[in-house]
């Protein structure tokens, strides 16, 4: 081992999510393991990336390569073990973080059915950036404050989530510009008579294209999200305006007041009129479906 820097944290609080430790090492000794049943922290997750050279984790009677980009998400809980070779002619540089608390573990579930027990990131993405910046409070800053720290941790298990539906949905960057300016396009023009066709054009895809782009990274198609703009249009105008309620249909892009009735119906289990007396039971001036 040539060089560490890492912090541990020791407190009884079980009533949040805590750190219990994070750190950055460059490791070149084969005495370099960490197997499960050796350790002291069972309950704890987890979460260790490569920045470079490689490591190896043994789990589920499999050995995994942890080459420069990929990170190991274990709970100690779990039998594993993770270590280096010096085979490898290369030290395994990388930065680890070291989680207590239910949610974690429950967080290291919903991460291992999308993605498995290995994930890749980008070093510049957003989720290994916001752990060094955890790591930069701690060693530059000298925060140690539990409830703080706890924060940046929720901050970061949130950008694992987002960033592990966005590698479920494997789409490239290239989509993802067309599925946000479609997206936009909408947002900007609900109230015109869209049509798929017209979509697609703005677009410069093929509809069908466009629906199959849409629904793998949207769950929906591009005009069900259409319409989910139209509602909440529709909602937020009936709650804070006196505009006659044909007029707000209009305004939403609706092509008659029965179609509006109906389809907001459809949302609401109301009509327009119902909604916009019922002010007791829903109080809200906006509702949003994305």
């Amino acid at each position: 081992m040539v060089h560490t820097v890492s912090y541990a944290f020791r407190n009884d609080d079980t009533s949040i999510m805590t750190l219990d430790s994070i750190g950055w090492q460059i490791v070149s000794s084969e005495e370099y393991r960490c197997p499960s049943d050796d350790r002291p922290d069972p309950g704890h997750v987890v979460f260790q990336y490569t920045l470079n050279g490689q490591g190896y984790l043994d789990i589920e009677n499999q050995t995994i390569p942890l080459p420069k980009g990929h990170a190991l998400l274990v709970k100690i809980s779990g039998e594993h073990c993770y270590y280096y070779k010096q085979e490898n002619n290369e030290p395994w540089e990388f930065i680890w973080i070291n989680i207590r608390g239910d949610e974690a573990n429950r967080i290291w579930d919903m991460i291992h059915d999308n993605e498995g027990h290995v994930i890749r990131r980008n070093a510049d993405s957003p989720l290994i950036q916001e752990l060094w910046q955890i790591i930069h409070l701690i060693h530059q800053e000298k925060v140690t404050d539990k409830y703080r720290l706890s924060m940046q941790i929720y901050r970061w298990l949130l950008i694992l989530v987002q960033t592990s539906r966005d590698a479920e949905r494997d789409i490239g960057a290239l989509s993802i510009t067309t599925i946000e300016k479609c997206k936009k396009f909408i947002r900007e023009n609900y109230a015109s008579p869209l049509t798929l066709d017209l979509l697609a054009s703005h677009c410069d895809i093929n509809k069908h294209y466009l629906c199959r782009l849409f629904q793998k990274s949207e769950k929906t198609s591009p005009l069900a999200y259409l319409k989910d703009r139209r509602i909440e249009v529709a909602v937020r105008l009936l709650r804070t305006t006196e505009l006659p309620i044909s007029q707000i249909g209009q305004q939403c892009g609706f092509e008659s007041p029965s179609y509006f009735g109906k389809v907001f119906r459809q949302y609401m289990s109301m009509s327009p009129k119902e909604y916009r007396m019922n002010k007791l039971e829903f109080p809200y001036e906006a509702i949003y479906y994305e």
